[in-house]
């Protein structure tokens, strides 16, 4: 499969994921025109930022749907890897599989990003609409109540208006009350502090009496917010001062925007991006992510599985995927829960100790991890053994640098292997 049967399968895959502005001809030749360079990219030839660019171009052809996200994160994790390593046995594959992760996650930030910045422009557009129309009200007395009710009344995004003396609320439209979880006919007359109820109020009534006093003139920010029927969500809300042509203030304009699903599809992707998808363990990102922000001393156990390739060569690789998967939640449950147990890749597994009291807590647990790994494994019936080669290293965060570390904990695993006597440790990175 070359780059342009990269691009033809990445449209199928985003077909049902609206893109009113291109034909699905126009879609593939949008996506050819990155399929050499993302191939380039997981063989470590091209720089990352190609992903950005691809995410970026998707969203410019009005991609705004989280399916589109997910599906292409498919096509990068597995139909660029299919491309590149067709055989999962080939030396390269393990390298070529992190760089389509660190591809697919660079693809899902920059994806995340365009989705914010276009409900922002949205949010912004609709309301300086909204206060250019209430200040061309104010100064020129001609506003059409009719053309304004339409749009305050259809907007996408919730608006409201308060009274700046008062700080009571005059209007609101549906997709405000919709937000807020409060009827429509309810709010007006009512204060904001009423409205949002003592659990929401917080920082909004701090905001909004700064605005009412002059300090400021707009505010923003995202919050949690309690619904009366006990659902929560996340709202984006922003309060603006209108004043009239004299700069005298006259009320203040409120919008807001439900971010929920926004919010957890970020969250989604930042799941994604840093655990391995087979087994569900943080993948080598996350790992060197907590090892970087450990502190003082720590303890590292690295794994290697022994006569894993037998299984995946007699039994097949979904039998091998299977092996993998117990493997991980053996080694996760002979843990605490506070102990990070990761997957580098292939058959290797990682086990980061923070707060190490010493050689003996970190003999404890390379011991408990073996062990764990004794008991025959069923795969489609059949007892299999899988033993592990594994080195230790016992280290002050300080002292010893990551790359060292892991070149400490890689040179043990390799002595344990040769001499098979359970575990060789490696002491300060020595």
């Amino acid at each position: 499969m070359g780059a342009h049967e990269l691009a033809v399968r990445w449209a199928a895959m985003l077909d049902g994921a609206v893109a009113p502005t291109l034909t699905r001809d126009q879609v593939e030749e949008l996506l050819d025109g990155y399929g050499e360079r993302l191939i380039a990219a997981v063989r470590g030839a091209e720089d990352m930022s190609v992903a950005r660019e691809a995410a970026a171009a998707l969203v410019a052809a009005n991609y705004r749907d989280p399916l589109a996200v997910h599906r292409s994160v498919l096509v990068l994790c597995k139909d660029l890897v299919e491309n590149v390593c067709p055989n999962p046995s080939c030396a390269e594959y393990g390298p070529v599989r992190e760089r389509a992760i660190e591809l697919a996650a660079e693809f899902a930030a920059e994806f995340t990003a365009g989705l914010r910045n276009a409900s922002l422009a949205e949010q912004e557009t609709t309301l300086v609409a909204a206060l250019t129309a209430a200040r061309e009200a104010e100064a020129r007395r001609q506003l059409s109540e009719a053309r304004f009710q339409a749009i305050f009344e259809g907007a996408s995004v919730g608006i409201g208006t308060v009274d700046i003396t008062t700080g009571q609320v005059v209007d609101v439209n549906h997709a405000m009350a919709e937000t807020l979880g409060v009827p429509a006919e309810l709010m007006p007359g009512q204060s904001v502090a009423a409205i949002l109820g003592p659990d929401n109020i917080g920082e909004a009534f701090a905001l909004m009496q700064r605005l009412r006093s002059g300090e400021i003139d707009r505010f923003r920010f995202e919050s949690d917010h309690a619904k009366p029927d006990g659902t929560r969500t996340i709202i984006d809300l922003s309060m603006t001062v209108v004043r009239d042509s004299e700069g005298n203030p006259r009320f203040l304009v409120g919008v807001t925007v439900d971010v929920t699903e926004r919010k957890q599809l970020a969250d989604q992707l930042w799941y994604d991006a840093h655990h391995d998808s087979l087994t569900g363990l943080p993948n080598r990102l996350l790992f060197f992510d907590r090892l970087a922000a450990a502190s003082g001393q720590v303890g590292v156990c690295y794994l290697d599985l022994d006569g894993f390739k037998e299984i995946n060569d007699r039994r097949g690789h979904t039998a091998g995927d299977r092996v993998l998967c117990d493997v991980a939640h053996r080694l996760r449950a002979a843990l605490p829960p506070d102990e990070t147990v990761a997957r580098l890749g292939g058959d290797e597994f990682i086990v980061l100790v923070e707060n190490c009291s010493g050689q003996a807590q970190l003999d404890s647990v390379a011991d408990a991890l073996l062990a764990a790994l004794r008991q025959p494994f069923d795969v489609a019936g059949l007892s299999v053994h899988v033993g592990a080669s594994i080195g230790t290293a016992l280290v002050d965060t300080h002292s010893i640098a990551i790359d060292e570390l892991m070149h400490a904990v890689d040179t043990a695993m390799y002595r344990d292997k040769a001499t098979r006597h359970g575990r060789y440790t490696i002491r300060d990175g020595s």
